[in-house]
């Protein structure tokens, strides 16, 4: 394969992961169906069998890649779901006795993970994204797990600054990159051992898998992940990772359109009275503002705000038309959700986390601050 020159962001997630070019065959041939391959002799060849290696993994590895690391060499590793590659991160390297560092404010299934690690003998330290806090619990653990901008409070922190401070004690670093994107940020260039997201979200952006990825530039890191994947056999279906594969070619138009509506979003609802503590980094008001601006090259799709109380939010939720009450996020389908229902995060009743999707900025607008008018009359006046 071709090395792909240095190019832009819309012009890598078009071209990234394609193979070379075969006359008469598709750009990006279709997924391979397959358990098992022909396989005379030794087994030497790039695939064997399907918990193994896949070609329609393969494509779309070389492509998270070269989004997650541009020009520098990297390895990518996808699995079946977000928790999966987060879990092949946490449990192929924290041993008994070893301490890791999470973050206390971030994805509420963290919370799974810190019970699994505790049952296996690790120690679990937490501390706040926002602030750089996690410098504070950090001294001889052996892994930081960093969340940022942080889910659903949208908290950021320097990954440059805590990287730095955690290979000073030896301990690795990962980033969960779900929110921001590799077209927001980029953890590896930062200097993160490791970039972790949740295809399902914003990656490929249309609500309609699951799937998760690692990427890293450390071969015996990957090597590590990787025999973590086939011991658990938490492998993506062919079909997953090339649905994953086509929607990279847009990422760059949906992650530009989501971001412009989520702060036309937030700057709209700065100004309603009912509103408060509005949340998003491209904010300049934003407390985490001036760290997401150095380090981030998009601010996302995410916007988080209080209404008064549950009911009230659960009145703006029902009045919304263009907007899905449905959880996750990174759509092309604008969704919003009172987050409280799930418990877990520490949010009020009236918690809202809004994923802006890539609807025409007036329309959105508009149906949020009907919506909200709505809501206000609780008696339908």
């Amino acid at each position: 394969m071709n090395p792909a020159p240095a190019t832009g962001d819309g012009t890598r997630a078009v071209r990234a992961g394609l193979p070379d070019p075969v006359p008469y065959e598709p750009a990006l041939p279709g997924p391979v169906f397959a358990a098992h391959f022909h396989l005379p002799g030794e087994a030497t060849g790039p695939y064997t069998y399907g918990r193994d290696t896949n070609p329609t993994w393969t494509h779309l590895e070389r492509a998270l890649a070269e989004l997650e690391s541009p020009g520098v060499p990297a390895e990518a590793i996808v699995f079946a779901s977000g928790m999966a590659a987060i879990s092949a991160v946490l449990l192929s390297h924290a041993r008994v006795g070893d301490a890791v560092v999470l973050p206390d404010d971030g994805y509420q299934a963290l919370a799974l993970i810190r019970e699994q690690l505790a049952a296996y003998g690790v120690e679990v330290r937490t501390a706040p994204t926002a602030d750089d806090a996690q410098l504070s619990v950090l001294d001889g653990a052996a892994l930081l797990w960093i969340e940022t901008p942080s889910n659903p409070g949208l908290d950021v922190c320097d990954i440059e600054r805590l990287s730095r401070a955690a290979h000073g004690t030896g301990a690795l670093v990962a980033v969960d990159n779900t929110l921001a994107t590799p077209l927001g940020q980029r953890p590896l260039e930062l200097g993160a051992d490791f970039a972790v997201a949740s295809g399902t979200k914003g990656l490929t952006g249309h609500g309609d898998l699951l799937l998760g990825y690692v990427v890293c530039r450390d071969p015996e890191l990957a090597a590590r992940v990787r025999k973590w994947r086939k011991v658990v056999g938490a492998i993506p279906g062919p079909m997953e990772a090339w649905l994953a594969h086509r929607s990279l070619a847009t990422l760059q138009l949906r992650a530009d359109r989501q971001s412009a509506n989520a702060l036309a979003l937030a700057e709209a609802l700065c100004e309603r009275p009912e509103v408060s503590g509005v949340r998003h980094p491209g904010l300049p008001s934003d407390p985490a503002h001036r760290q997401a601006a150095a380090q981030m090259r998009r601010f996302g799709c995410v916007v988080s705000f209080e209404l008064p109380d549950r009911a009230h939010a659960e009145r703006f939720l029902a009045a919304l038309r263009l907007v899905d009450d449905a959880t996750s996020f990174g759509g092309v389908r604008s969704t919003a959700e009172r987050r409280g229902r799930w418990g877990g995060d520490k949010v009020a009743e009236g918690f809202v986390r809004f994923s802006a999707g890539a609807e025409d900025t007036v329309d959105l607008i508009t149906d949020v601050l009907r919506a909200l008018d709505e809501a206000g009359r609780p008696d339908g006046a």
